[in-house]
């Protein structure tokens, strides 16, 4: 499994961009996928996480309201709409897969997560 985030960017506080994670494999549709972010000198951390039935979604505190998570399973792909950005929001964003398939509900356990994208870089301007 390969996942490529792409979409990253410099954008003004208060601005907008759309994440996207391209998936390999085909059963891609089969798995809860999820976005983590780390900032410079910080741990990564749970950003939003949708299951692979596209009834659930979770959100960490700090985005909710302001970022939006989907899928579209034919395109093997997954979203960040984030909208609203703040100069805190900088950080590089990963996608990720969960482990298990066919689960009941997201997580924002990172180990819960077996494959990881290479990031993207998102800076927010003040």
């Amino acid at each position: 499994v390969q996942l490529q985030a792409s979409g990253g960017g410099l954008v003004q506080a208060g601005g907008s961009l759309r994440l996207s994670c391209a998936a390999s494999g085909r059963t891609f549709s089969n798995y809860d996928m999820g976005w983590f972010r780390q900032a410079p000198g910080k741990e990564r951390e749970f950003v939003a996480a949708i299951s692979w039935s596209l009834s659930r979604t979770y959100y960490a505190d700090s985005v909710k309201g302001r970022f939006t998570i989907s899928r579209d399973n034919a395109k093997r792909t997954v979203f960040l709409q984030m909208n609203s950005l703040k100069p805190e929001d900088t950080a590089i964003y990963y996608c990720a897969r969960r482990a298990s398939m066919l689960t009941t509900s997201p997580t924002g356990d990172p180990n819960e997560y077996d494959y990881w994208g290479q990031g993207t870089l998102v800076t927010v301007s003040s």
